[in-house]
């Protein structure tokens, strides 16, 4: 019962104000036709809405008169005359219009309920093939709130919505809003553009002012998801009131450091702000301006507005409509009936709530140098209508067919599948209902008396996307004065971010060590650490490719220890030849007969492991450069201790110790001590071989720009046993060679085994300081010099006086010349 006196009550309002229109017909707000178009307009803007105690519609006329309204509603009628007047588009049938003042959020339902009224009367429970609203298609309103309010009623029965001034991106949804296109592009495009144009000076450090609707909501919500990933920081954003505290505001806005101020408002809100940016002296700041106000003119006018800095505003390319000027200065010339003649009545002049005072004011002037922002969407929508109607009644040159039934979903069928010129513009939607973008940034000229917008930038997306500005039209003219927006200064080359504070477009610069880089394209907070193979210097941007070092075969210091090492066992050779002629001499005998050979064979095996430093190191190099010499040079080094204990032995210990001396010679203990020794030490260097050998590394750490292909000791331990059973033998050696010093000349060989064993600990104590120190390539050359000193050691002052005696002194190689030197020896013993 309820619902029935609601729509009874609708019903009887939406006859009362058709009746009243109908003597309103030869006004600016309609227009008879075949088809009727319908118009929502912002002629009065309420600022504040007035509280309602009982239910009833807005007066709008009691409210801020806006010009640029004005002309919008203007530009639709000059649309439909054009299109009435065009003999190729729609021929033979005429378009109405009827326009309503849509000054209102949310209590301005008259109008609405009037176009989706049919004869007067709205049946909800009608079928849609059965209902015929009013008008075939309509237009507007202007604004994202008020056109998301009143649209459940408009698309309930699909009447074609195309809409001039509604940039919502959330209209774009077609199952909540399937009969809505739109003639103006959506605020994601809007967004993209002023992010482009932030991007374009580098700047990261954004404020962002709305209002509390809407469209400003839904621009706020699109710049957080468009700048996700653009390292642009929202440093402060704040939703605007009429009653606000703007000087708060911009207080907040400066105490942040802030330059750069999107307002993406409807222009009641930015009038406020700039009002109070004049009024708070702000000075020197970029303000980045929606298309709502980016044409504004009366705020270019306001004094002292060319102090708050650039203005930067985003609109439709501009175009002019070729007779339009006309068409206003014709409108205003001719007297208008309702204007001039009289009202039957002041009461219908209200209830009629088309005619206001402000419009026969305003002058031809007046009108055509308004905001033109959205002229050409209101032209486009207009012909958009057209095009579609024109193909529903299956137009052609020689007419329409006119007995069609037009029915407002089949219009909006044609209208997605539209593609024509219009004023040097392709006007085309797609699956969305959105339009082409054809965006242009002006930039305010506030020095000339009249508005001055000049065009320093273009964004079009059709048929390709393409943005340009033009840097030499800005006030700053070199990138030495763009205005600073940025929360943290750029950090110098070599340099990585570090992120402080909650933003991450605030940071502070820290210098990228060794052997890292910083990529700014790939990642400006992190250095990245080179490749193996690569090096870099502190605070790097790129890495160095690192040179591969190692003792190569070619190099002059390699080339001289090999030569060196093939002139020893060259000489070796040659010793061991000599020994082996004079084999039955005393002196070979003297020297120890056949253990003269089995060491001149060890020394001769051990010259061969210099080869294994040169060249690329194998696994097989690292082990066998120093395993052949250890295991043979300690072989020679048993011998040696063996023939230095023989020797006293035999002249000392045989007296006192006969026994003893028995025995050795009985079981030949010289052959079992060498025998013995070599054994142990043979089972150490396999363990050191295989339980932990050395193996090859490539060291790119000790230096920077070099890898160095070397052999790293794993285990000290085994190493240990090894050099410990070396330089004991060694030791034992020097001992016996000691205690031997006073025995007769020709077997004296204490000074010979003494230096040799010296010079082999000076050599190893020397190589071992220096590859504990220092690290370089030429330590593995230390190590080959030190291997050939000890064996030179020994050649010389071994072997070398015993081959002097056998080639030149031959005399002294007889055995009476050594009984000689014995019965000397037992003289001076016998003396003491």
């Amino acid at each position: 019962m309820r619902y029935s006196n609601f729509v009874h009550k609708i019903n009887s309002q939406l006859w009362m104000e058709t009746q009243l229109l109908f003597s309103c017909a030869s006004s600016e707000f309609s227009l008879d036709g075949d088809y009727l178009l319908g118009g929502l307009f912002p002629v009065h803007e309420v600022e504040l809405a007035p509280s309602m105690f009982s239910p009833a519609a807005i007066e709008c006329k009691g409210h801020v008169f806006t010009k640029s309204a004005y002309q919008m509603l203007h530009v639709m009628r000059f649309a439909i005359e054009e299109i009435n007047n065009s003999t190729s588009l729609l021929p033979n049938v005429s378009l109405g219009y009827e326009i309503f003042d849509h000054c209102s959020d949310t209590k301005n339902f008259p109008s609405v309920f009037s176009f989706i009224s049919q004869n007067g009367s709205i049946k909800p429970q009608e079928k849609l093939n059965s209902h015929h609203p009013k008008v075939i298609a309509l237009t507007g309103p202007y604004g994202s709130t008020r056109t998301i309010t009143i649209s459940p009623l408009v698309t309930m029965d699909l009447i074609p919505w195309v809409n001039y001034g509604a940039s919502s991106y959330a209209l774009s949804n077609k199952l909540k809003y399937p009969s809505y296109i739109r003639a103006v592009p959506s605020n994601k495009d809007m967004i993209e553009m002023i992010i482009h144009i932030i991007q374009w000076y580098g700047w990261n450090w954004v404020a962002f002012l709305g209002g509390p609707d809407n469209y400003s909501e839904d621009g706020l919500r699109l710049f957080y998801k468009y700048t996700s990933n653009t390292g642009i920081c929202l440093a402060y954003q704040e939703t605007l009131h009429i009653r606000g505290n703007y000087n708060q505001t911009l207080k907040n806005i400066n105490m942040l450091n802030i330059n750069v101020i999107v307002v993406f408002a409807v222009p009641i809100y930015a009038e406020n702000i700039v009002r109070a940016a004049i009024a708070n002296n702000i000075r020197d700041k970029v303000w980045i301006a929606s298309e709502t106000w980016s044409m504004n003119q009366q705020l270019p006018r306001e004094r002292g507005v060319e102090k708050i800095g650039t203005v930067i505003g985003i609109t439709e390319r501009l175009l002019s409509l070729p007779g339009f000027d006309e068409f206003v200065y014709k409108f205003k010339e001719t007297p208008n009936e309702d204007n001039n003649s009289n009202v039957e009545s002041d009461v219908q002049n209200e209830i009629c709530n088309q005619e206001c005072k402000e419009n026969a004011l305003l002058t031809a002037e007046d009108i055509i140098n308004e905001n033109p922002s959205f002229s050409f969407a209101i032209y486009a929508a207009m012909y958009s209508i057209a095009h579609a109607l024109h193909k529903v009644l299956q137009c052609n040159m020689n007419g329409c067919h006119k007995n069609t039934t037009v029915k407002p979903y089949m219009i909006i069928k044609e209208i997605k599948n539209l593609d024509f010129p219009l004023n040097g513009r392709q006007v085309k939607y797609d699956v969305n209902g959105d339009p082409t973008i054809s965006y242009a940034a002006v930039l305010w000229h506030t020095e000339t008396n009249s508005p001055l917008f000049e065009i320093v930038g273009t964004y079009d997306t059709y048929p390709e996307v393409v943005f340009t500005l033009d840097n030499s039209l800005m006030p700053w003219r070199n990138n030495t004065s763009v205005p600073f927006s940025n929360c943290s200064i750029e950090c110098r080359e070599g340099y990585s971010r570090e992120h402080e504070g909650f933003h991450a477009c605030c940071f502070r610069c820290k210098k990228c060590p060794q052997n890292t880089y910083v990529d700014y394209s790939r990642d400006p907070y992190t250095c990245y650490p080179c490749a193996e193979s690569e090096w870099s210097d502190e605070g790097s941007t790129t890495c160095k490719i690192r040179s591969v070092v190692y003792l190569q075969f070619t190099e002059i210091t390699s080339i001289v220890v090999i030569c060196f090492t093939a002139c020893l066992i060259t000489l070796l050779i040659f010793i061991f030849c000599l020994f082996a002629y004079n084999s039955n001499t005393p002196v070979v005998r003297s020297a120890g007969g056949n253990m003269c050979f089995l060491m001149l064979a060890c020394l001769t095996m051990s010259s061969i492991s210099v080869f294994f430093f040169f060249g690329q190191p194998t696994s097989a190099d690292c082990i066998l450069r120093n395993f052949i010499f250890s295991f043979f040079f300690t072989i020679c080094l048993s011998c040696m201790t063996v023939r230095s204990f023989q020797i006293v032995c035999v002249f000392k210990m045989a007296a006192e110790f006969p026994k003893l001396h028995s025995l050795w010679v009985k079981h030949n203990g010289q052959w079992l001590f060498i025998l013995f020794s070599s054994f142990l030490h043979f089972i150490s260097c396999v363990l050191w071989a295989t339980v932990s050998p050395d193996h090859p590394v490539r060291d790119s750490i000790t230096f920077n720009d070099q890898t160095m292909l070397i052999c790293e000791r794993r285990n000290t331990v085994t190493i240990s046993i090894v050099l410990f059973i070396s330089w004991f033998l060694g030791f034992l050696c020097i001992s016996f060679s000691y205690m031997g010093r006073d025995l007769p000349k020709s077997y004296n060989e204490a000074k010979s085994i003494t230096f040799s064993l010296l010079l082999y600990y000076l050599s190893w104590i020397t190589y071992f300081t220096i590859y504990l120190t220092f690290k370089s390539k030429y330590v593995l050359l230390l190590n080959a010099l030190a291997q050939i000193s000890s064996i030179y050691g020994i050649l010389f002052s071994y072997f070398i006086p015993k081959s002097y005696i056998m080639l030149f002194q031959p005399k002294k190689n007889t055995a009476a010349y050594f009984q000689t030197s014995i019965q000397n020896y037992t003289q001076t013993i016998s003396r003491s």
